[in-house]
């Protein structure tokens, strides 16, 4: 059997220059993938969008383009990438069944970056749990407790529900009951109140505070007091303010009544 070297010579030829033409596309759109996605990275920096977004989306856009590239140069080479795409598409759905609840905590993630809803540093309640925001990444957010326990919510979990943000203002308002008994002084419990009040710089002028009796029950005069603080220093002031109130109600004669214990 003869071989024909013409025909050869010629598919020889023709096939490399096509795998060459393939192997420059393959280069040049590369470099143009990488300039393309630094040009829209830049340009979400810009607009001072989160970097997890930033470094999440950036991945998919060189991505998108790689495979792109890689199909325009298979179909240089005479590939029926048809096919190909309807294959990638096949197994792109299975992929996303598959991680469906990793693809949600993903959306939600990306959903928390974007509206900024709280931010890492912030007191929060999220999915019925308490804490301080340290880490928000496209799958999940960590909270530490006030106990110093790291809790790790799925983004979805937090979108799924109601978002509590306590640092989100300034300013909180304060609001503790007071019971004494009927036979104490009410006007001068709510003197010491006031003078309470008064004295501890903590406490904002703007909105004024209010000192009311709030109910008459069984057990004794329910007296509200309501203050408004620094978001900072509403514990602090909370916790102080109730053991100065116990002290100054104990040395100006303010009974407050013992709770009964039920009868068995």
């Amino acid at each position: 059997m003869e071989f024909n070297w013409d025909s050869i010579s010629e598919f020889s030829a023709l096939y490399g220059m096509r795998a060459f033409v393939s192997l420059l596309i393959f280069i040049i759109g590369k470099k143009g993938a990488l300039f393309l996605s630094s040009l829209i990275i830049k340009g979400m920096r810009k607009s001072q969008i989160d970097e997890t977004i930033i470094s999440f989306f950036s991945s998919i856009i060189y991505g998108g383009f790689l495979i792109i590239i890689i199909l325009a140069s298979l179909s240089n080479l005479g590939f029926d990438t048809t096919s190909f795409i309807a294959v990638l598409g096949a197994a792109g759905l299975a992929i996303g069944l598959a991680l469906q609840g990793t693809l949600s905590n993903v959306g939600a993630g990306v959903l928390i970056v974007f509206f900024r809803p709280f931010k890492i540093g912030h007191a929060v309640v999220l999915a019925g749990e308490s804490g301080t925001v340290e880490t928000i990444n496209l799958f999940s957010t960590m909270i530490k407790t006030p106990d110093n326990k790291q809790i790790i919510i799925p983004n979805s979990a937090v979108i799924g529900k109601s978002i509590v943000n306590i640092s989100a203002k300034e300013t909180r308002r304060l609001d503790m009951i007071f019971t004494i008994s009927y036979e104490s002084n009410l006007s001068h419990a709510k003197e010491i109140l006031q003078a309470l009040i008064q004295e501890d710089t903590r406490i904002l002028t703007e909105p004024p505070f209010l000192i009311a009796v709030s109910e008459l029950a069984e057990t004794g005069v329910k007296i509200i007091v309501r203050i408004w603080v620094k978001s900072d220093d509403y514990f602090p002031v909370n916790y102080d303010f109730l053991e100065k109130t116990k002290l100054a109600f104990d040395a100006g004669g303010i009974v407050i009544p013992r709770i009964q214990p039920l009868m068995k």
